[in-house]
């Protein structure tokens, strides 16, 4: 009898050329983790990444993600293909700006908690962008971590330092905070009035600061809610209560004031954390070590 041999679509390993834009598709959906997600960032539908992607492991001979209930997931062959196409991705952006030795070029991805984004990052980050002309700089934030090596960011400003990765964390500052609010919101509650308070959203109720405050004031009322500390402290420019937040959002705000409610939470640390890969990549180590300056020069104002 003849044998039949069953072949499976990746086992001959056949590859061709490669296609850039297959390339730039398996980034975005790697970083981003689904198909709706890179489809939006790349303004392409569904059915076009999963084509790319398939074209792309075609050509490698190798499968790259893996569909799990939580999203797309790399394959040990899709790391590695991930590192290598990151490169063809800023060696893209360094050609299409021109070569100029030493200047910074291309996109340089900055993530970092909604508080130091809003209220100290985004109004220092964007002059980067203006004295480097051939620099672009994308600065998002999230409560949770993001990963580096899946290239969701290039730089992570964060308050708790890496557990694993290969990466290096720079410490760049430690974070004091007090009750702020308005003049008349602080005199009310030092003349022996009703502590009344901003906090955080109840799905946010987990974070540090959220526990520590229901800890320590238990009895006080939250009446209004947001979901990070720099919109607490627009809210609390209202009055309508005393919001706990960072020292470096509380002193640049000149309609509020410190308020002594004799206890505040532990200060913190922050680090700037990058892959150690890029240790010699000039964009993002020049841009890593401009924030470093930065908060360096403004010490005072954190602590």
């Amino acid at each position: 009898m003849r044998k039949i041999c069953y072949i499976c679509p990746m086992a001959d390993k056949k590859r061709t050329d490669i296609d850039w834009q297959d390339v730039r598709i398996f980034v975005a959906l790697a970083r981003y983790g689904s198909l709706s997600a890179a489809a939006r960032m790349l303004s392409v539908n569904h059915a076009t990444i999963a084509r790319r992607l398939h074209s792309l492991e075609q050509s490698l001979g190798e499968k790259l993600v893996e569909r799990r209930p939580e999203g797309y997931v790399l394959t040990p062959a899709g790391t590695q293909a991930l590192e290598a196409a990151s490169d063809m991705e800023q060696a893209a952006q360094l050609l299409g700006r021109g070569m100029t030795e030493g200047t910074p070029s291309g996109l340089v991805r900055i993530n970092s908690s909604p508080g130091l984004s809003a209220g100290f990052l985004i109004s220092r980050l964007p002059g980067l962008a203006a004295r480097y002309p051939r620099l672009d700089i994308d600065l998002a934030f999230n409560l949770r971590s993001i990963s580096l090596e899946r290239y969701e960011a290039d730089i992570a400003i964060r308050f708790d330092p890496p557990q694993d990765g290969d990466v290096i964390a720079r410490q760049i500052a430690t974070v004091g905070y007090g009750f702020y609010g308005t003049e008349e919101a602080c005199r009310t509650v030092e003349a022996g009035g009703n502590l009344v308070l901003i906090g955080f959203n109840e799905a946010d109720a987990y974070l540090s600061q959220a526990m520590w405050v229901a800890k320590h004031f238990p009895r006080a009322r939250v009446a209004f809610r947001a979901k990070d500390q720099f919109l607490q402290s627009i809210a609390a420019r209202t009055g309508a209560g005393l919001a706990l937040i960072p020292h470096y959002i509380g002193r640049s705000d000149p309609l509020l004031r410190i308020c002594d409610l004799e206890m505040t939470p532990s200060s913190k640390d922050v680090f700037l954390i990058t892959r150690r890969r890029d240790r010699k990549e000039s964009s993002i180590r020049i841009v890593a070590d401009e924030v470093v300056e930065m908060f360096e020069r403004e010490r005072d104002l954190f602590l």
